[in-house]
């Protein structure tokens, strides 16, 4: 198993899954040819890649979708109202129809999709089960509900957002009607609901907990990550803390199973 985010943040989003064999990416935002560079520097290419799966239509999440599937004749696995929310994404000969809540066979792994609240719309997050572990996925979602939590529970592998310290967000640049929307219940997670969450779904067989969608003016890796670290002191589990970055590929969760 490996999993890497190529990039996490506001200007673009991709996260790496490799597991029994197969390599899938979650959402392409950035361009083709930026997408490629960050593979190669895991020594992979495009060519490597089985399939991209798709969260919602936001641009920093879906804007190197259509080249990199037509280039390397990628399936794209994708909500039927999110690509009806992608006029402009192009033909895909290898698309690939979900609606959120169903699952579906991807290359011999089975992919969970469930509902998130985020302002797209019909945002989703994944759960990826192989005979290596669950992988669980969820950024770009306001609230973290019941549903997600469930979802959630007993994964080997979590990518789960932690955008903004609620303080900075208060005390930052940004406009007010922004800071709404970004603590809405449509918006994005602060680092304290991402601490609720976690309460919920961390167990002993967790090793390792990729922090994603930080804000690069609202909130910081090292203060997210002390925190994270402080919130799973008393569950039993001592996962690796790996905080995504928008300019370069996060190091790689590697694990096999014991």
């Amino acid at each position: 198993m490996r999993v890497c985010l190529l990039a996490s943040g506001s200007r673009g989003n991709s996260t790496l899954i490799e597991a029994d064999g197969f390599r899938l990416l979650i959402d392409a935002g950035l361009s083709g040819i930026e997408t490629e560079r960050r593979l190669a520097t895991l020594g992979l290419n495009g060519e490597d890649l089985h399939a991209i799966l798709v969260t919602h239509e936001h641009h920093d999440h879906v804007g190197g979708i259509g080249p990199l599937a037509r280039r390397f004749q990628l399936p794209v696995h994708i909500d039927h109202k999110t690509h009806a929310a992608l006029p402009k994404l192009g033909k895909i000969e290898g698309l690939q129809l979900f609606t959120a809540g169903e699952s579906f066979s991807c290359h011999g792994l089975r992919v969970e999709t469930f509902s998130t609240t985020h302002d797209a719309v019909n945002p989703v997050g994944f759960v990826i089960n192989s005979s290596e572990g669950r992988i669980g996925f969820a950024t770009d979602l306001g609230l973290p509900t019941r549903l997600v939590a469930d979802q959630l529970k007993n994964c080997r592998v979590l990518i789960i957002e932690a955008n903004h310290d609620e303080q900075m967000l208060q005390d930052g640049p940004y406009p007010w009607s922004l800071k709404q929307r970004i603590r809405g219940r449509h918006g994005h997670l602060s680092n304290i609901e991402t601490g609720k969450l976690l309460n919920e779904v961390v167990w002993p067989g967790l090793e390792a907990l990729f922090l994603a969608h930080l804000s690069e003016e609202n909130n910081c890796p090292d203060l997210v990550a002390e925190y994270v670290g402080q919130t799973l002191v008393g569950h039993g589990c001592q996962p690796e803390i790996i905080v995504g970055r928008q300019q370069q590929a996060s190091s790689c969760f590697s694990g096999a199973l014991l």
